[in-house]
């Protein structure tokens, strides 16, 4: 079982190494991940850490996502 809280998408990019993410559920949440699996691994502790930080400065904390899922798409082409 996938241990997400929020839902993620993860984009693959032109590199066959770089792969970018971001939680639709969590506002500026977003990182970069060498494969799918390495952007799973940093998505879960990432997300643990700006969840944390939101609460300690006081800010409002997303409530988790009851359904979270996963998407992996092609990252939008540059225009």
């Amino acid at each position: 079982m996938i241990e997400l809280r929020y839902s993620l998408v993860i984009e693959a990019n032109e590199e066959p190494d770089f792969f970018s993410f971001y939680s639709p559920d969590i506002e500026g949440f977003s990182g970069v991940g060498h494969s799918v699996e390495d952007c799973l691994y940093k998505a879960k502790w990432g997300i643990a850490e700006h969840v944390s930080l939101l609460a300690e400065q006081g800010l409002p904390v997303p409530l988790p996502n009851p359904r979270p899922h996963i998407t992996i798409e092609n990252a939008p082409a540059l225009t």
